[in-house]
């Protein structure tokens, strides 16, 4: 049945852009290995903010071996009547909300993300301030 699931949500997504409403699909987790956190929110229309925005949380366990969400988020993304999927191939950084869940640049929950790309997982270099010379 996960598998199924699954198969469903990427085979929509891989169909690319073919309409609105567009239904965004991204994974958060305190590293990027384990995802505890999945989003779904619905863009009604282009330039449109997110009408409708659904969180599942797990806790401990990896949200994508979780056969009942799967279902539970494409049951959601069907409701919505969503004719296009847009999904992150990656755990996109801290399930945490800043202002919520923590307050500060960085979630103290969450070690792993403070200094990184949050879509590549890359340590951020940070720079030298460079004058130009004349």
């Amino acid at each position: 049945m996960l598998e199924r699931a699954r198969k469903r949500l990427r085979k929509r997504a891989k169909r690319g852009l073919r309409g609105y409403p567009v239904a965004t699909v991204a994974l958060y987790g305190p590293d990027d290995t384990r995802a505890t956190k999945l989003t779904v929110g619905i863009v009604p229309a282009e330039d449109a903010d997110v009408t409708d925005l659904r969180r599942w949380f797990s806790e401990g366990a990896d949200i994508r071996n979780d056969a009942g969400v799967a279902e539970e988020v494409l049951a959601f993304i069907d409701a919505a009547g969503a004719r296009s999927i847009v999904m992150t191939d990656r755990i996109i950084g801290c399930p945490h909300e800043e202002g919520i869940d923590y307050d500060g640049p960085a979630c103290p929950a969450c070690p792993f993300w403070a200094g990184r790309d949050r879509w590549t997982g890359k340590r951020l270099q940070l720079r030298h301030c460079e004058i130009p010379s004349r």
